[in-house]
C-alpha cells in the first residue's frame, strides 16, 4: 500500500477502465447515442484517475530508489543530489496523492451535464438591470475560454442595455460541475451610470444554475401541461407583434410557468420552453434531495440555497468576495471578462472538502 491509498479499490478502478477499453470500441456500443456518451464521460474520468495513479506510484518509488542510493553511496555529492531531488518528489507525492482522492470520490451524476443559466436583476431598478448584463457577458466569456457553446434561451432587455432577465444554455465537458456555485444572489457596489451626484448605489442580480435535464431525467405528461401561444413583444425583429409566436406553458402539478418567445417559430419556442421547464423540474427535485441531506448536516458550499447574498462586486475598490469562502479578489476587470476559474475551483474543493467531513 502507497500511503493510505486503498489498492484493492484502485484495482477495481484499473479493470473497469479495461472493460470500457473493450466496449468503446464495440460498434454495438455505438448504436445507443445517449448511452455510448455516458460511456465515453466515464471512460474519460478513469483515464485520469489511472493516469494519476501510475504516475503516483512512479513517484513513490522514485523516492525509494533515491532513499536506497542516500544509504548506500559513498560520494556527498551524490547522497546531497538524491536528498534535494527527493524534496520535489515528495511535495510532487502530496500533491499525486490529493489529486487522486479527489478522482476516487463519488461523482455527482449532474456534474456532467450541460446547464441551464438564468439571471434576474433584482433590487437596484436600471442598475441591477445593467449588472445582470454585465454578468451575462462575464459567463459569455468564461463560456469562450472553456470552450463551451452558449445559447440564448430567452432575453427581456431594457432600453439602455440591460436585462430584466436572460436565460441561456452552457454545453460542453463538466459545465454543471464547474457553474453550479455561480447560483445565488449577485451584488454590486458602483456609481452607477444613471446618478449624477456620484453616490455609491448597492444592486444585486439572482443566478441560478440548472442541470439540463435528459428525457429519462424528468417524464412530463401532455395532460400536465397547458400550453398557450401569443404574440411576441418588446425589443425584436419584424416578427414581434406580427404573429402568435410566443410560447407560454404552465406545469400543472407544480406550478411552474416558462415563457419563450424569442423565435420567429412557435415550434422552436415551444423546444426552448420545455427545455428549460425539464432543468427546472430537475433542479427542484435535486433540491429536494439536498434539503434532506442538510436536514443530517449543515451544509456550507453549494446545497442549491438560492436566498442569501453570496457575492459582493466592489468597483470603487476593483473587490470581488465570495462570502461562503471568505475569498477576495482585486481582479475586477479580469474576472468581469470571464476569468472567475479561482472561484469556481475554490468553491469546488470547498464542496469537495466539505463531503469528505460530513
Amino acid at each position: 500500500m502507497i500511503g493510505n491509498i486503498p489498492e484493492d479499490k484502485i484495482n477495481e478502478l484499473i479493470q473497469e477502465h479495461e472493460t470500457l477499453r473493450n466496449r468503446i470500441i464495440d460498434p454495438a456500443e455505438m448504436a445507443d447515442q445517449r448511452s455510448y456518451s455516458k460511456l465515453g464521460r466515464r471512460m474519460k474520468e478513469l483515464d485520469k484517475l489511472v493516469n494519476c495513479w501510475y504516475d503516483l506510484k512512479k513517484t513513490h518509488q522514485s523516492i525509494q530508489d533515491n532513499l536506497e542510493m542516500i544509504q548506500q553511496a559513498d560520494e556527498p555529492e551524490l547522497k546531497e543530489m538524491a536528498e534535494e531531488e527527493n524534496v520535489e518528489l515528495k511535495e510532487e507525492l502530496e500533491r499525486k496523492f490529493e489529486e487522486l482522492k479527489e478522482l476516487m470520490m463519488p461523482k455527482d451524476p449532474n456534474d456532467d451535464k450541460d446547464a441551464i443559466v438564468e439571471i434576474r436583476a433584482g433590487t437596484g431598478g436600471d442598475e441591477a438591470a445593467l449588472f445582470a448584463a454585465d454578468l451575462f457577458r462575464m459567463y459569455q466569456y468564461f463560456a469562450e475560454r472553456k470552450g463551451w457553446k452558449m445559447q440564448t434561451l430567452s432575453a427581456n432587455a431594457t432600453e439602455i442595455g440591460g436585462f430584466k432577465e436572460v436565460s441561456f444554455s452552457l454545453s460542453g465537458e463538466y459545465v454543471y460541475g464547474t457553474m453550479r456555485f455561480e447560483s445565488g444572489v449577485h451584488r454590486v457596489q458602483r456609481i452607477p451610470q444613471t446618478e449624477s451626484s456620484g453616490r455609491i448605489h448597492t444592486s444585486a442580480v439572482s443566478v441560478a444554475v440548472l442541470p439540463e435535464a435528459d428525457d429519462v431525467d424528468i417524464d412530463i405528461e401532455d395532460k400536465d401541461l397547458r400550453i398557450d401561444v401569443y404574440r411576441s413583444s418588446g425589443h425584436g425583429g419584424q416578427s414581434v407583434n406580427t404573429t402568435d409566436s410566443a410560447v407560454r406553458i404552465t406545469h400543472i402539478p407544480s406550478g411552474l410557468v416558462v415563457t419563450c418567445q424569442d423565435e420567429k417559430s412557435q415550434l422552436k419556442n415551444k423546444t426552448k420552453a420545455l427545455k428549460v421547464l425539464r432543468a427546472r423540474l430537475l433542479d427542484l427535485e435535486i433540491s429536494r434531495q439536498e434539503a434532506q441531506i442538510a436536514s443530517q448536516r449543515k451544509a456550507q458550499v453549494g446545497t442549491g440555497d438560492r436566498s442569501g447574498k453570496i457575492r459582493t462586486y466592489n468597483f470603487p475598490q476593483s473587490r470581488v468576495t465570495d462570502h461562503r469562502i471568505n475569498l477576495t479578489s482585486y481582479r475586477m476587470n479580469a474576472i468581469l471578462v470571464g476569468e472567475i476559474d479561482e472561484f469556481t475551483e475554490a468553491l469546488r474543493l470547498a464542496y469537495n472538502n466539505e463531503k469528505i467531513n460530513n
